[in-house]
């Protein structure tokens, strides 16, 4: 999963709404806002991934093959033994 999809930005880009802010008030440097604001996309990344993670739904091993399952014959011509 690259780190520049557009859901990661988003996430990341909202993790580092208070950092900027921060940064626009004077209480942070440039330097560490960048820095920071770096981390904030690596959270991103980790909060997407586990978000989608947690939300693919589980298959059956052998299940998810996709072909249609063989019908089931019954060979209804002879009748059994008596």
């Amino acid at each position: 999963m690259s780190p520049f999809r557009w859901d990661v930005v988003v996430v990341g880009l909202l993790l580092s709404l208070p950092v900027l802010a921060l940064g626009l008030r004077g209480d942070l440097s440039p330097e560490e806002v960048a820095h920071r604001v770096l981390w904030c996309l690596a959270a991103g990344w980790a909060v997407v991934a586990v978000l989608r993670l947690a939300t693919t739904p589980l298959t059956v091993a052998g299940t998810d093959t996709g072909e249609e399952p063989s019908p089931v014959v019954v060979d209804n011509e002879h009748s059994p033994a008596a």
